[in-house]
């Protein structure tokens, strides 16, 4: 069975370094709560993970298929509860992309794919919260599925 392995040092304060595949990620606290503001605090990064993951399985499938864009953003929306532990109770994701009209279902189908079939860590987090998505192309909301979060009782603000 493969695994990922990440080793994290505390660096004094708040601030903590990780080692992720060869690469430092430095995490630190704002300077109101004892940290130097050195670094994002951690929680973010699940959200990081989660854009990254389905944008690398969007850029992948479009590759694929030989389709070229313009621009692609996704923004990610991570709602806190009010009580601790404070955590995620919903997240919501909003592809943005930009190119050839003629692209608009290419685009569809992998942001789909990417959320019905690839995306390990969105798979991961719907097991423990809805996870939403709409699509924008050249400006236009392609789709939505906001509507599951009333209906699951998480309404994003």
């Amino acid at each position: 069975m493969a695994q990922h392995e990440v080793e994290t040092q505390w660096m004094g304060k708040m601030q903590f370094n990780s080692l992720v595949n060869g690469h430092t990620i430095i995490m630190d606290a704002p300077e109101r709560v004892g940290g130097e503001d050195n670094g994002p605090i951690p929680k973010p990064f699940i959200l990081t993970a989660l854009s990254g993951c389905t944008g690398m399985d969007i850029a992948a499938i479009l590759r694929k298929e030989e389709t070229v864009l313009q621009d692609m953003n996704i923004k990610v929306t991570g709602q806190l509860s009010k009580q601790q532990p404070v955590q995620y109770v919903s997240i919501h994701l909003m592809y943005e992309f930009k190119g050839d009209a003629v692209l608009k279902n290419a685009v569809m189908n992998a942001v789909t794919t990417s959320q019905e079939k690839y995306c390990g860590v969105s798979s991961m987090l719907k097991k423990a919260l809805p996870v939403t998505w709409e699509i924008y192309f050249n400006g236009v909301q392609l789709f939505t599925n906001k509507a599951i979060e009333t209906i699951m009782g998480t309404a994003l603000v």
